[in-house]
């Protein structure tokens, strides 16, 4: 993608940042982009102004300060640059639908009532999603609600008894594909990953009716391994005028810890190239070695 490494690079530098003073000036020379520039690709590709995209993980890194630590809230607003409680409690709120005292009471309740477990992990069904690939029942698909990086929670893949880079599995939905039929189709994601020892990545797929892959992208030709924070990927393909089917996920291939969050699909023009990954091969005209001659 054109500027998917910059809104990367853009992404890193943020996160390492968080509790530091962050202006667009900066993150842009960082980037080596002028200002003005840079606001308008960093909107085009992540769906945002940076400034709101600064905002929303200071709260929700905050978030999971409320829960983990007794840090008193004044401290938690200045520790993320609010200049205020009042305008720390007025953006929380905001996005939490309640303050941040009565957030922190409410999680907490939450907390004590599943008997004191770390609910940083649980092993759930999740609405709309389902697991499957080659080994699936060696891995565990669930909920986290520490290692988020946008509202409550985020969907997770995580290897249990994995023995080889060659076992692999995937969160995964697929829906008709009547309404993108003839248009270019983006889906992009955030994922954070943790020794990953084969790869991860987001995928989709394309199928006609009768199960005939069309289009395709699993990001093995820019995969992502070992540690990565939070950072934003995507895959766009064609839509054919025989579309049937449109299945999409995050794959995890060998042992590690994927991440994923705040799934997005959205129409693009021509202008916006494709990740399709060809598939070819050569069709014959008549069959050949019937008898299995050597």
């Amino acid at each position: 993608m054109k500027y998917q490494q910059i809104i990367q690079k853009a992404i890193d530098y943020i996160e390492e940042n968080l509790h530091h003073p962050l202006s667009i000036d900066l993150v842009a020379s960082v980037c080596g982009f002028s200002k003005f520039h840079f606001l308008r690709v960093f909107q085009n590709e992540v769906g945002m102004t940076i400034g709101d995209y600064i905002r929303i993980r200071r709260l929700t890194n905050s978030a999971r300060m409320l829960i983990d630590t007794n840090e008193s809230i004044i401290n938690i607003a200045f520790y993320f640059g609010f200049g205020a409680p009042e305008a720390f409690t007025r953006a929380f709120k905001k996005l939490y639908h309640m303050p941040p005292g009565e957030y922190r009471r409410a999680m907490n309740i939450i907390l004590n009532k599943n008997g004191g477990e770390n609910m940083e992990q649980q092993k759930q069904e999740i609405k709309g999603w389902f697991l499957t690939g080659t080994s699936p029942h060696n891995y565990e698909m669930g909920l986290d609600t520490k290692n988020v990086h946008q509202g409550k929670a985020s969907g997770y893949i995580r290897s249990r008894s994995v023995a080889t880079i060659e076992e692999f599995a995937t969160m995964m939905q697929q829906f008709k594909a009547k309404k993108y039929i003839g248009q270019r189709l983006k889906f992009s994601a955030f994922v954070k990953s943790e020794k990953v020892d084969g790869y991860c990545g987001l995928w989709m797929r394309i199928d006609n009716a009768a199960g005939d892959v069309l289009q395709f992208d699993n990001m093995s030709n820019r995969p992502i391994v070992k540690d990565t924070n939070w950072n934003l990927y995507s895959i766009v393909l064609d839509i054919p005028e025989n579309s049937a089917v449109i299945a999409f996920g995050v794959i995890l291939s060998g042992r590690g810890h994927v991440w994923l969050d705040q799934c997005k699909f959205e129409v693009v023009d021509e202008k916006t190239p494709t990740t399709n990954i060809e598939m070819a091969y050569e069709l014959l005209d008549e069959p050949v070695n019937l008898s299995f001659d050597m």
